[in-house]
């Protein structure tokens, strides 16, 4: 594919990436209405994280970063046929490890509901987990699918799946929880159920595409294949370094329940608005670059991969860096703007969730370096390299969790917490960088960094526009329109400001970015 046609492609992604992170924060805003930062908001959140590790690691982690290149390999040598045979096997195989998988979590959770040394907190926790642990099934399931359409540069069905998830959340919100009453287990008992069932409507909408692009739908037991063979080693380290790293989130979910009842929801709703941004450019991102680096690999053009990873670093970094000045100074704004309707999220939760947002603001550009190295290893077919730098990272911050949490102040523990992740995340993608200039030659990591400085320049003069904006308009606001409405009218009118700022500033300094990402979006 060439750049341009990656930033369209990406567009296509992240066009529907938008409408789900848009329908993810609506039902964000709900959750927060009627759990805001309680326990069952903590628990719920910790309970939905656990069949999430096993979609990162089956569906969109080892298994599809093993599986496309392979799949890619086999359509472009040996055809369509034996691409969808290798498919059938690969899906069999899943489906039937990922069954027992669930069979075993939902055991493991009613046994631990009953046991007498975990306290209310930890029950309630198990018990939203026997629920949701069947998602792993459905949502991996979905998560191969998306990696078969996006082989054969489908991205349109596969992006839209997700938003499946928060409509079916949303609409057991705003019509069912009336019908129920107010109790909060209650609620976040049938909460639980819809994210089971939009995890089989998150299959059932892409088996059309499947069909059209010549899906056989059946499942074979024959897995005693090279192809099989070959796609296992290369998960293996994959598998590892993935099951490191979302353990790793697992473990600093349990940390923050551990700190208090009301820490994991503050740093749940701290990462909605890191993940936003970085779901909308790097993510889709991301899921273009994994099947485009395969195409340059199974070419063995080097040189395209080059200019694929000098390009997106450089977009990346263009549209990241005042994305993550932009939430590190308001802060507080967006999340009062976003969160507080009168519910139960409060100002004392605006407060907590502001904090770790603060720190995790600069993992923006961090995280979305990650979407360029990782899939540029897996499609050459390295799958270890990442994996040993993953390690060493979980490790570190693991490492400085610990010391964090012991040594500051008991409402700093968790904004500590995503200090540690984004440090020890910039030191992992620093070393991975360094590796992958050792295997593709050319990268131009001199202009990478010119047009970084660039834009951290208009980054930081826009972060200092738009703070004085917000400083002096939401008091003003406050005098002539509610509360509500000035904290809303305050953060948009600052982002304009911002956004014009920004504009300005890289028209200033002639950046090459604008002038790209307008070429693309002319070109049909």
């Amino acid at each position: 594919m060439k750049n341009s046609k990656v930033i369209r492609s990406a567009g296509v992604v992240g066009s529907f990436t938008l409408l789900s992170r848009g329908l993810g924060m609506l039902r964000d805003i709900i959750i927060a209405y009627y759990f805001g930062t309680s326990l069952l908001a903590s628990a719920f959140f910790v309970a939905f994280t656990i069949p999430n590790l096993f979609r990162r690691l089956f569906g969109e982690g080892a298994l599809s970063a093993a599986f496309i290149p392979i799949f890619i390999e086999t359509r472009t040598k040996q055809g369509d046929r034996d691409a969808w045979d290798m498919a059938a096997k690969v899906i069999t195989m899943t489906a039937a490890l990922l069954s027992v998988i669930a069979i075993i979590g939902v055991l493991i959770f009613s046994i631990g509901m009953h046991l007498p040394c975990f306290s209310e907190k930890w029950v309630i926790t198990f018990s939203l987990s026997r629920l949701m642990f069947p998602y792993v099934v459905f949502i991996c399931l979905a998560a191969l699918s998306m990696a078969v359409l996006n082989s054969f540069r489908h991205f349109a069905t596969s992006a839209f799946a997700p938003c499946l998830l928060n409509l079916i959340l949303i609409i057991i919100m705003l019509v069912l929880f009336p019908i129920i009453g107010k109790e909060p287990m209650a609620q976040a008992t049938l909460l639980a159920w819809g994210v089971v069932i939009a995890g089989i409507a998150q299959v059932a909408i892409q088996l059309p595409a499947l069909k059209r692009f010549g899906c056989p739908f059946r499942f074979s037991s024959q897995w005693n294949d090279p192809k099989i063979r070959q796609m296992l080693m290369l998960m293996g380290p994959a598998a590892l370094g993935m099951a490191v790293t979302q353990f790793n989130v697992l473990i600093d979910r349990l940390l923050a329940l551990w700190i208090g009842d009301w820490a994991p929801a503050a740093m749940f709703y701290s990462e909605r608005m890191i993940y936003f941004p970085l779901g909308i450019i790097a993510t889709a991102m991301g899921t273009v670059l994994l099947p485009t680096f395969s195409s340059h690999a199974a070419e063995d053009d080097h040189s395209a991969m080059s200019s694929t990873i000098n390009h997106s670093l450089r977009q990346l970094s263009f549209i990241m860096l005042p994305a993550a000045m932009g939430l590190f100074v308001l802060a507080p704004n967006i999340l009062s703007a976003i969160f507080e309707w009168g519910g139960n999220f409060n100002d004392n939760s605006t407060l907590l969730s502001a904090r770790a947002l603060m720190f995790y603001a600069p993992g923006l550009v961090v995280f979305s370096a990650a979407k360029v190295f990782v899939p540029a290893f897996y499609a050459m077919k390295d799958t270890r390299t990442p994996v040993r730098i993953g390690i060493y990272t979980v490790l570190l911050n693991l490492f400085m969790n610990i010391i964090l949490i012991l040594i500051l102040p008991e409402y700093w523990k968790h904004a500590g917490m995503a200090f540690s992740t984004v440090m020890s995340e910039a030191l992992g993608m620093t070393a991975l960088g360094i590796l992958l200039s050792r295997r593709v030659e050319n990268i131009q990591w001199k202009t990478i960094g010119q047009s970084l400085l660039r834009h951290a320049i208009s980054a930081v003069a826009m972060a200092l526009i738009v703070w004085m904006t917000a400083t002096v308009m939401l008091p003003i606001l406050g005098k002539s329109v509610s509360s509500k409405f000035a904290q809303i009218g305050t953060v948009g009118l600052s982002m304009a400001v911002g956004a014009f700022t920004y504009f300005i500033c890289t028209l200033a300094l002639k950046v090459p970015e604008l002038r790209e990402i307008k070429s693309a979006l002319n070109r049909r």
